[in-house]
């Protein structure tokens, strides 16, 4: 369901109704010793834990990296950056951008989804194509833009 609705001109405007989302995108190293079973738990944790925090989003894991992207309330998104800096799990995290607006959700469906980082790219896609939000499609746009400029995975 999205939450454009026409006006006179050609720009669509916003249901004031609609909360705000506040997104987060993060990549970390992953600590020596991490493995597809941690990955797998904190996937299990997430899928568990998020909804109550009204979060969705992904997971990328690949080479050592993580890549998440988290929407949701700002209080429970920041929330879980703190924990996530905090996680023996992770090492350097650095926040790649961060935003706050009235938007629908890139995710909506997706608790926590783990996505093979080969597949990046696919889900970006399939985002962009479902994307009715002129600012969810500016938002997948800059992804899409940091992938493509991004060195192929060598593995």
């Amino acid at each position: 369901m999205s939450a454009v609705h026409p006006t006179r001109g050609d720009e669509p405007m916003l249901d004031p109704l609609q909360p705000r989302l506040y997104n987060v995108v993060y990549c970390s190293r992953s600590a020596p010793g991490v493995d597809a079973a941690d990955v797998e738990r904190i996937i299990a944790s997430s899928r568990r834990r998020n909804p109550a925090y009204g979060i969705t989003g992904l997971l990328v894991f690949g080479s050592g990296v993580f890549f998440q992207w988290l929407e949701g309330p700002r209080d429970s998104v920041t929330a879980l950056m703190e924990t996530l800096k905090a996680d023996p799990r992770h090492d350097t995290v650095v926040e790649l951008c961060a935003n706050e607006e009235v938007r629908e959700r890139l995710f909506p469906e997706w608790d926590m989804e783990f996505v093979e980082s080969a597949d990046i790219r696919e889900v970006l896609l399939d985002a962009l194509d479902d994307a009715e939000d002129p600012k969810s499609i500016a938002a997948l746009g800059v992804l899409l833009e940091h992938i493509d400029g991004s060195t192929p995975d060598t593995e």
